[in-house]
């Protein structure tokens, strides 16, 4: 308290990107802001800098000089809302607010008269900005509450906590507020620590949403997502791992956090290592009923690896209608290397309305993996593609070596329980050995880690978290069967090269 605030070349590098402007517009390219990193990073600090400049410095666009260098202008009126959990009352960030605000007034009172904080800055609730007009106050859950505000900035601190409805419709609310005021040009600023998957933490709805902005699969540019973790190959046991997992988590911080004392509480025997993982490493861990660790799945990734023109692989195929979503992958025979060929995915928003899959892209995917591999067989799930179905076998049945049933070649129905099972087993057991690859897809990612174990009669199937979830799992359930077609192949002598030749044995 009392010393100058220094600013790292990291936080440095998002503010600049959270205040970039459209040079044609002069207004804000973020609408809003998500800071991830590790426990202690001074995220609340930042947040608590940033409210204090929305409040009295000039931050906004008013022009350009002769020099074609902009001008900018405080915000008029701002109302600023800092809000937090009710387990941490009025939240870190207003704690850091009222006391920068109280240095302001002491020592530069005559350059930023009128701030009022009430009897003291330790008791206040409230902070107004007389000379512009504003105000800036701290604010817990209750969500209906805060309808009808016309806030300019609002900083969500350590979303990864906002698990209650209430919080998430507070969430919700006070994003619709920042709406309303055009002129003011409102953003907000979202600062957390790594979530607990499977809670629906605002956190990591965000973490979710940000993934399908990056698969492309959401049209979105005014997000600036800004995470940092340490690898995902980090050993907590090992110190020099993790010593330098922890450098690239806190990144310019690793010079004044005491990096020795973090180990000394991470090998504490007390603390669960999921924990360490998420608060000091930053990382995603898995959910108690997850099928696949992220660090099982990642490790399996190979960008080198590609599949090429002629390949012989195997397909597997999982489909919906409506509603779920639809994946096609391949698995070469010779190294079990996985690819997405296709995946049809509901959107989000008001086009997800009446959205059904293009089943006539699904089928020109179907074809065109034919048309460009030795395809060895295909396992497909009938359900809802039965008639597509009939169709490939008439097509392409002939072809294939490797058959589900001798009727119906591609046949491979998801109720044979125990079947399902067995296949479930030596699919994870590749993934975990890293028998098999993949290229590393996002979309992909996201549906092997949605898997959620069930423990059946039989043995341990997958589901979603339920049935109507929007976190699907198409695509691992595909990949799946193109692995179980691919050892299926192996035990029929397909795929295999011949020793000193490039010959593929069976074809």
């Amino acid at each position: 308290m009392g010393e100058p605030i220094v600013i790292d070349d990291e936080f440095y590098e998002f503010i600049v990107k959270a205040y970039r402007i459209d040079p044609e517009t002069g207004r804000r390219v973020k609408r809003r802001a998500f800071l991830s990193r590790a426990k202690g990073r001074a995220k609340s600090e930042l947040a608590g800098m940033l409210a204090c400049a929305e409040g009295i410095f000039p931050v906004r666009f008013a022009g350009w000089d002769a020099d074609g260098e902009p001008v900018a202008r405080p915000v008029r009126s701002p109302y600023i809302r800092c809000l937090a959990t009710e387990e941490g009352q009025s939240g870190n960030t207003y704690d850091n607010v009222s006391t920068m605000m109280q240095h302001v007034s002491e020592h530069f009172g005559d350059e930023y008269p009128g701030i009022n904080f009430g009897k003291s800055s330790q008791t206040s609730t409230r902070i107004l900005l007389a000379r512009q007009a504003g105000e800036i106050v701290p604010s817990t859950a209750s969500g209906s509450s805060k309808d009808g505000g016309k806030e300019t900035f609002a900083v969500f601190d350590e979303t990864h906590l906002y698990v209650l409805p209430e919080l998430k419709r507070m969430h919700k609310t006070v994003g619709r507020n920042l709406g309303k005021r055009k002129e003011a040009d409102p953003w907000s600023l979202e600062t957390s620590t790594m979530y607990r998957p499977g809670e629906e933490s605002v956190a990591e709805l965000t973490h979710n949403y940000a993934q399908k902005i990056a698969e492309g699969s959401v049209r979105e540019t005014g997000l600036l997502f800004d995470h940092r973790q340490a690898p995902l190959n980090t050993d907590l046991t090992d110190r020099e791992s993790l010593l330098a997992g922890l450098k690239a988590a806190y990144g310019p911080a690793s010079e004044w956090m005491d990096l020795d004392r973090i180990i000394s509480d991470i090998w504490d025997p007390q603390n669960d290592p999921s924990d360490s993982r998420r608060y000091w490493l930053n990382q995603v861990t898995a959910a108690s009923d997850a099928w696949l660790r992220p660090d099982q799945w990642d490790e399996c990734a190979d960008a080198t690896k590609a599949l090429h023109d002629g390949d012989v692989v195997t397909l597997g195929f999982d489909g919906s209608i409506r509603e779920d979503s639809t994946a096609l992958v391949a698995c070469r025979v010779e190294d079990g290397h996985l690819e997405l060929l296709a995946l049809e995915e509901q959107p989000d928003g008001p086009e997800a309305v009446g959205w059904q899959v293009d089943r006539e892209a699904i089928d020109g995917a179907v074809h065109q993996a034919f048309e460009r591999f030795t395809v060895a067989g295909m396992y497909a799930d009938p359900a809802h593609w039965q008639d597509y179905l009939d169709r490939w076998t008439s097509e392409f049945g002939r072809r294939a070596r490797v058959r589900a049933t001798q009727a119906r070649p591609f046949e491979w129905s998801m109720t044979r329980s125990r079947a399902v099972v067995e296949a479930l087993a030596r699919f994870r057991e590749a993934v975990i050995s890293q028998h098999l690859s993949h290229t590393g897809d996002t979309r992909f990612r996201r549906h092997a880690l949605n898997a959620k174990r069930r423990e059946s009669r039989v043995g341990t199937q997958i589901h979603k978290e339920f049935p109507s979830s929007p976190r699907k799992i198409d695509a691992i359930v595909a990949a799946t069967l193109a692995y179980e077609a691919r050892q299926d192949a192996i035990a029929l002598g397909i795929g295999r090269r011949s020793a000193g030749t490039r010959r593929i044995v069976g074809f």
